[in-house]
């Protein structure tokens, strides 16, 4: 009876989802920003309308606190131009077509002095704004402290209510990669045992190919939880967070380059293949079976990966290291098995050698030793570069532990 009772919960989850989703959490945080920016000015600004604050706000207030401080200054400095642009235009030629075509131009030129990188056209699109709006030089230095309100209220903003961490959306996402994989797997594993027309298995191909795209919006993802752990008050080892997701995204990354070429080497044996199966049944039950592995070891090392609490890291080690021994047991079965079809009959048989081959290269590359090695060599490696950028500030440290090397 409970089969036909409607299950509520996952809507509900998705709609707690959706609400914490990147995108809906800067709205919310962007329209709350500009609507206090614009409380503030009407009391300290002389405009009826003070929209400069706003647009300031909205401008500077960015999803991650790290990516505010290292934009927003820029941001302000281009909008701060593009007034003073104006200001000194309104001043002396008013709004006609030939001053308009000049302030864009003016403005972009100035952008790129005043450096501002990659907002140089917010330079000339706030000195048409302004120009549009003002005429008299006294309003537009009434502009110019509204964006100084605006920014200055957006930059507090982001101090006071610290944008949220987005480790878990980045982890998700890690996590939904590694099951498109092992769908992937199976897949093909299913496939080794029966007549596969070489139309389906370039199909497998293309589907390998795609996961491409997937590996590109899981580093986008990825980036975004880099810069909201990076000078986040609430986190405490944003370091380590950052080092354990970039590694395990490239050790997926990987096997999706590995997995590509097993599927070209499954098109190319369909293709000699043309009516009979890919693989005799012993062989392919085998190495069905060795694909079935394989494609748990990817899924629970995406889950190893992406656990932030201590037993369920250890639980989700424990299943990572019994399917990778299984895996290798399955390996070494399927590897006897293809070495007496091939002597018996060596048709193809260096399309059978790279599909071990490239099998050994994921479960290498899953491998719990040689993940502990990639952890340690970027964790140095970050401490490196921390200490090269900022020298001043890890001699600070050493003294204040008390180091003697400092």
């Amino acid at each position: 009876m409970s089969r036909n009772v409607p299950d509520v919960s996952d809507p509900v989850a998705k709609l707690i989802r959706r609400g914490r989703h990147p995108t809906v959490v800067q709205a919310l945080r962007s329209t709350a920003a500009a609507t206090i920016s614009y409380v503030v000015a009407l009391q300290l600004s002389n405009e009826p309308a003070p929209l400069t604050a706003p647009l300031t706000a909205l401008l500077v207030v960015q999803v991650t606190l790290f990516a505010t401080l290292t934009t927003g200054i820029r941001r302000v400095n281009s909008v701060v131009t593009g007034v003073l642009i104006a200001s000194g235009f309104s001043a002396l030629v008013g709004l006609t077509w030939w001053s308009l075509g000049l302030i864009i131009l003016a403005s972009l030129m100035v952008g790129h002095i005043v450096r501002v990188s990659e907002f140089v056209p917010e330079v000339a699109i706030s000195a048409m704004l302004v120009l549009g709006v003002t005429q008299v030089a006294n309003t537009a230095w009434d502009r110019v402290l509204e964006t100084l309100i605006g920014a200055v209220v957006g930059l507090l903003f982001n101090f006071l209510f610290a944008p949220p961490v987005w480790v878990q959306t980045a982890g998700e996402s890690i996590e939904d990669l590694g099951r498109r994989l092992r769908t992937l797997l199976l897949h093909m594993g299913e496939e080794l045992g029966a007549h596969t027309p070489v139309e389906r298995a370039a199909a497998r191909l293309h589907e390998a190919r795609r996961l491409d795209n997937d590996v590109a919006e899981v580093d986008a993802a990825l980036r975004q939880a880099e810069d909201s752990l990076r000078l986040n008050p609430r986190v405490k080892e944003g370091l380590l967070h950052r080092v354990v997701l970039r590694t395990g995204l490239d050790t997926l990354e990987i096997c999706t380059v590995v997995l590509r070429v097993l599927a070209r080497s499954l098109t190319d044996l369909a293709k000699h293949r043309t009516d009979e199966p890919l693989f005799p049944q012993d062989v392919a039950d085998a190495l069905e079976e060795l694909f079935r592995h394989v494609a748990a070891a990817v899924e629970n090392f995406a889950a190893l990966v992406t656990t932030q609490v201590t037993a369920n890291a250890e639980e989700a080690e424990t299943r990572l290291s019994v399917e990778l021994e299984a895996a290798a047991t399955a390996r070494e079965n399927a590897a006897q098995l293809l070495l007496r079809r091939v002597q018996q009959h060596p048709r193809q048989w260096q399309l059978h050698g790279a599909l071990l081959a490239e099998v050994d290269r994921i479960l290498d590359e899953l491998d719990m030793e040689h993940r502990a090695v990639r952890l340690m060599e970027e964790l140095d490696r970050s401490a490196r570069e921390q200490r090269e950028r900022f020298p001043l500030l890890d001699r600070f440290r050493r003294l204040v532990r008390g180091d003697e090397a400092a």
